[in-house]
């Protein structure tokens, strides 16, 4: 879940208020940030940088800067290592990732050894408490794992636990240190008084964290004191955790050069050696074209050249491995060869294959195959194999070669990986190039009210469409997908540029890939596209109408049969009569499974605002209402709910739910009303001029009395008659999108002058509450503005967020404005919400 003045100006900015607006578009200067009508390119340094970008469960990034700086990982953060070594003249070197896997057991959890360990449920009065020298001796002793599931053996039912687990060991290993811990929902670990490591979120498989410590570093021989903090927010409570030694196969890292992300391409360039490599990982998702945007097949490149002058005997090595195709390393993984025309393929997959057998937000795909797949063209090899073995083999030999080796085994056995070696020859000043294909045949997607859907690509044959044909596709579409992701690139840098500028052109690059790539494309049971949106790292809900209405600009301007395909189960659950409320459904399920909403409580002005909405920006791109017409009993019967209930909202959740409960919400009070005039001017686009009339005024007479309600001098309250409050007014972006003139422009304005007083160094708060905010809603706000300085100013700091916050993770729209943290949340679609600038653009 969402878990300028113009006659006020002058005036009204003079004094502190005025000085506090110079001072901040002064800072944005120094800081470089793109400034009006600025066309310079700012540096773009992304938290996370896409590799593999197919669907929620197939999605890899490179968590570091270097692309050989970290094992690359699934967006929740798990290893899924893709690695890459080249070979210049016998001498080899690694270019991606870090390969490594789980080695020494030094202290076991729970999940292997069962162990006993002292523990309080209250704050310890002493901050002494993680010190080995501690006196814990009036703590009660309880058996891990704690919690309050069934199967936990010592019972945890309030918000805290302090536990203080004393080991001794015989001997201490010099590899990295790593956590291998279950949590609901944060733990943070101290060895011998030294604090480690601070983890946020719930994991309830175990899950490997780095230290970035040595064991030696922190653990003695003898006697050790282990101590934890966990909290619990809500849900279950549980905890356990042990140590493990890293294995790290060290190969000398390649010399990055370059970094550079467009919308659908990663590049990283290297030299080394008197070569210089570039890395391409391309995702060619064209919304023109949804069967190659939902083929589940992406490309790797590789384009190496020399640098000095001379000859050099080039090969380069890539694996990907099995940690791709499970949930937890302790799956058993089977693989095979295969041919597809002119393609040699390896595939690997789990032994027990439950389709569509695992539900929930921080779970990772563990049915269908990873393939590789490269063509037959002589000096290229494969091998399926232990990690270690393959790329020994590679740095002895420049390749690698086809070995037996047992199966079924577990990911943790090894680490088995499909490795291929391409031998690029003698190579001089001329580039030569190569690619490799990855792909990931899920087999079946979605469940939609128990019936199995099939991804789009595969919609024909009764879904019999194989990926060994998506495969052979791939191939032949190659150089030309190439031609188009380079167009499409610039092109839509240059229309953020025209909309937004430089710095907003910046965020809108980062956000691309990440807002399709939480999504599912698959054909529906009458044939028909739906688009299901994952809440990623929220709640895993399926199809959330609050995830779709910060998501849609992006599908707006690209795609509107996108936004359609979101919105269209939420539609078909309310008329089908499984959903009998009279206001919109929050969710359809927890993906992937949806079978009707699972999360527990209903938003009903939200949603219902949010469908409304959305669904008179549908017309306004097109052109027409044919789409409203379709379901224009389920908009009256949703209207009506926001005229009854919508404007003085009763206490209840909107879509930032993480904030709590709020009764009289301002911000809520403008979507209900915006609801209300989206239902009129979608009757007017059908035809009927006199219900277009009634509801648009009665939209307008109900703005007035929000303004009386909701006034506080300069500004406009968080909630009614709550004065010395304020928020991002945020949905009264449609008033000017859509052109209804629902409120006086003086709000916008007002509003717009007043944030800019309230700025921090990472962004605009949310509200008046706390300090953190939702980047998505602040490019909302900002394209109120409507003086362009206003919007770069209010750009500016979420451009400093993406570019300096200290998480380097997947994107996370929820973050601290005081230190560019993240607070929750990452790679969710609704930063396609950046491209509402954009669209306020293709609206004019």
């Amino acid at each position: 879940m969402f878990y300028r003045c113009s006659r006020f100006g002058i005036g009204f900015l003079f004094k502190s208020q005025y000085l506090t607006v110079i001072i901040i578009l002064f800072m944005t200067i120094l800081t470089g940030y793109a400034q009006s009508g600025s066309t310079t390119k700012p540096a773009l340094n992304p938290p996370a940088t896409p590799l593999l970008t197919i669907d929620p469960y197939s999605s890899v990034w490179s968590f570091s800067n270097q692309l050989n700086g970290d094992a690359t990982r699934h967006w929740t953060g798990q290893p899924q290592q893709l690695n890459g070594l080249i070979r210049v003249d016998g001498r080899t070197f690694r270019f991606m990732g870090n390969p490594s896997f789980a080695g020494e057991t030094i202290v076991p959890s729970a999940q292997r050894q069962t162990y006993q360990a002292r523990y309080v449920t209250d704050k310890p009065a002493s901050e002494s408490w993680t010190s080995p020298d501690f006196d814990d001796s009036q703590w009660a002793t309880g058996e891990a794992t704690f919690g309050s599931r069934d199967g936990d053996h010592t019972k945890w039912t309030t918000n805290d636990i302090y536990i203080r687990r004393t080991v001794t060991l015989d001997q201490v290993p010099d590899g990295p240190l790593v956590v291998d811990a279950i949590q609901n929902d944060n733990y943070e670990l101290f060895i011998n008084g030294e604090r480690m490591t601070k983890v946020s979120g719930v994991s309830p498989i175990y899950r490997l964290t780095p230290t970035n410590r040595k064991a030696s570093e922190v653990l003695r021989k003898g006697r050790n004191v282990i101590a934890f903090h966990s909290q619990n927010l809500s849900g279950p409570g549980f905890v356990d955790l042990g140590l493990v030694e890293e294995r790290i196969l060290n190969y000398k890292p390649a010399t990055q050069t370059g970094r550079r992300t467009t919308a659908t391409q990663s590049e990283y360039t290297f030299s080394v050696e008197g070569v210089e490599l570039t890395v391409t990982f391309m995702a060619p998702l064209l919304m023109d074209n949804l069967d190659v945007l939902s083929r589940p097949v992406q490309y790797v490149s590789y384009s190496v050249r020399s640098t000095d002058g001379k000859q050099h005997d080039v090969q380069v090595y890539t694996d990907a491995s099995s940690e791709l195709a499970v949930n937890s390393p302790d799956q058993l993984v089977t693989w095979r060869r295969g041919k597809a025309g002119k393609l040699d393929y390896m595939r690997v997959g789990t032994a027990d294959q439950k389709i569509l057998g695992r539900k929930g937000d921080d779970v990772r795909i563990d049915w269908g195959y990873l393939y590789i797949a490269s063509t037959t063209e002589p000096g290229t090899n494969r091998r399926i194999g232990s990690l270690a073995s393959a790329l020994n083999q590679f740095e002895r030999e420049g390749r690698v070669t086809d070995m037996h080796e047992r199966m079924p085994r577990t990911v943790s056995d090894s680490l088995p990986v499909l490795a291929t070696s391409m031998e690029l020859g003698k190579v001089d000043n001329k580039p030569v190039e190569r690619h490799l294909l990855i792909g990931y045949d899920d087999i079946q997607s979605v469940e939609y009210f128990g019936k199995p859907l099939n991804a789009w690509w595969r919609r024909y044959t009764n879904g019999n469409t194989s990926i060994e044909q998506a495969l052979q596709d791939a191939e032949v579409d190659y150089t030309k997908l190439k031609k188009q992701c380079d167009a499409f690139d610039k092109q839509l840098y240059a229309d953020a540029l025209k909309a937004g500028g430089a710095a907003y052109a910046e965020l809108c690059i980062v956000a691309y890939r990440q807002a399709i790539a939480a999504h599912k494309l698959v054909a529906g049971p009458n044939g028909e596209a739906f688009f299901f949106s994952k809440e990623n790292f929220s709640n895993g809900s399926i199809g959330t109408v609050d995830v779709t209405y910060p998501s849609a600009p992006l599908f707006l301007i690209y795609n509107p049969l996108l936004l359609k395909g979101m919105m269209e189960p939420i539609f078909q659950y309310s008329e089908s009569g499984k959903w009998t409320k009279p206001f919109a459904a929050h969710d359809v399920g927890t993906y992937p499974l949806a079978n009707g909403q699972t999360y527990g409580e209903d938003m009903p002005v939200e949603e219902c605002g949010n469908m409304l909405i959305l669904t008179a920006a549908i017309a306004a791109v097109e052109g027409n209402a044919t789409y409203a017409r379709q379901h224009w009993k389920t908009l009256t019967t949703w209207t009506d709910y926001l005229i009854k209930d919508g404007f003085d909202p009763a206490n209840q959740l909107c879509t930032d739910d993480f904030a709590g409960h709020i009764a009289r919400n301002a911000n809520l009070s403008v979507k209900a009303i915006m609801g209300i005039a989206s239902y009129g001017y979608l009757a007017g686009r059908l035809g009927d001029k006199a219900r277009e009339k009634e509801y648009i005024e009665m939209a307008r007479d109900l703005a007035r009395k929000w303004m009386k309600l909701a006034d506080n001098g300069d500004h406009y309250t968080l909630t009614f008659e709550n004065e010395g409050t304020w928020s991002q007014k945020y949905n009264l972006v449609w008033d000017k999108l859509l052109k209804l003139d629902i409120f006086p422009k003086e709000v916008s304005q007002k509003e717009i002058a007043y944030y800019l007083t309230k700025q921090q160094p990472f962004g605009l708060p949310l509200d008046s509450r706390r300090t953190y905010t939702k980047s998505d809603w602040i490019i909302w706000t900002a394209t109120l503005a409507d003086r362009p300085a206003d919007f770069d100013a209010l750009i500016a700091p979420v451009l400093r967020f993406v570019n300096e916050s200290p998480d380097r993770i997947p994107l996370s729209d929820w973050h601290e404005t005081t230190d560019g943290k993240h607070v929750g949340f990452r790679a969710r679609s609704v930063v396609g919400g950046y491209y509402i600038k954009m669209l306020a653009e293709k609206l004019k």
